[in-house]
């Protein structure tokens, strides 16, 4: 997801929102916009809750674009999703 933030208030947005249960990593970066987030959820009726519900209410916020992804087609992603649950077999 994309996230707006007012320029002072940048560094703490970031950790506040990745603090957040929820959210993945957060990147600061140049451009059309101020941060980039993942989010992962078990459904998608959860993106209200996380990215409305407290993503938007944390200080600085202004606004925020949210993009789904369908699949992954990197080689890490991929490979590390078939790992799970094979620890001790």
């Amino acid at each position: 997801m994309l996230v707006n933030v007012e320029a002072e208030e940048i560094p703490e947005a970031a950790q506040a929102i990745a603090d957040l249960e929820g959210v993945g990593e957060v990147y600061s970066c140049a451009g059309d916009v101020d941060l980039i987030a993942t989010v992962r959820v078990q459904a998608h009726e959860d993106l209200a809750d996380l990215i409305p519900g407290r993503i938007g209410k944390v200080r600085g916020v202004l606004d925020t674009v949210t993009h789904i992804a369908f699949r992954s087609y990197s080689r890490a992603d991929t490979d590390s999703a078939f790992e799970i649950g094979v620890e001790g077999a």
